[in-house]
């Protein structure tokens, strides 16, 4: 591998923003481990699948481990992996909770530990995590307490990291996605979604993807939450 070949980390990576994360990397000469519950390997050289629980902490250790042993180093973690399920507060089981921390929260300490491990012995690194809008502003229409609550402990966690590892030559950012044409949701709900941000669309895939590489490539930019929602984040809005 020669050295111009940078290697990135991705969680989450079987479909929708994940798979599209993984896709520009590659399109960029980038060396990628993709890892989520449900990923096969993939014919690509350049990508070496890792399959298991983000939450777990052995998925995390496997997942270095391969990088190191096929690619040598780390530049990149992209922490994509999470789960959203909008119902109101008092609805949410047990069951709920404990998914929503393991994928939001466990998962992102597990991965970002192990990633700036290896950062730091580099002397250099960029951590990039998704976490959502509805952090920053709440809708009456998408109740979703337990988002606000793991993904809005990731974005002051970035910040927090941000400041720990300035000095590091480590930086650690977040994208702050709105809603987003997925498979999670379904097209009969699109028209309702899309009035849901001030531009009057949902976002697409490659909106987030941008952002990601915007972020990785900025060498002055870290601590920050970059909104990619279409305007929600700024104010008020009633469709």
């Amino acid at each position: 591998m020669s050295a111009e070949q940078r290697v990135v980390v991705v969680t989450g990576a079987s479909q929708g923003i994940g798979a599209g994360i993984v896709q520009a990397f590659r399109d960029r000469n980038c060396r990628v481990v993709a890892t989520s519950r449900s990923i096969t390997p993939v014919a690509d050289s350049g990508v070496v699948t890792v399959q298991g629980d983000v939450g777990a902490r052995d998925t995390a250790e496997k997942v270095f481990k391969t990088a190191l042993e096929r690619f040598g180093r780390v530049d990149t973690l992209v922490n994509n992996a999470g789960m959203f399920m909008a119902k109101p507060f008092a609805a949410y089981s047990q069951d709920d909770y404990d998914i929503y921390l393991s994928t939001n929260v466990t998962g992102f300490f597990h991965m970002t530990q192990r990633a700036l491990e290896l950062m730091s012995k580099q002397g250099h690194g960029h951590i990039v995590t998704i976490t959502t809008s509805l952090v920053d502003q709440p809708m009456t229409s998408v109740p979703a307490a337990l988002t606000s609550l793991t993904k809005g402990a990731l974005s002051a966690t970035t910040r927090a990291l941000a400041i720990e590892y300035a000095k590091t030559g480590i930086r650690i950012n977040a994208v702050s996605p709105g809603i987003i044409r997925t498979p999670m949701h379904p097209p009969e709900a699109h028209q309702a979604l899309a009035a849901l941000h001030p531009m009057g669309r949902m976002g697409d895939v490659s909106d987030i993807v941008d952002a990601v590489l915007y972020l990785d490539g900025a060498g002055f930019v870290t601590g920050e939450i970059l909104h990619v929602d279409g305007g929600q984040a700024a104010g008020h809005h009633l469709p």
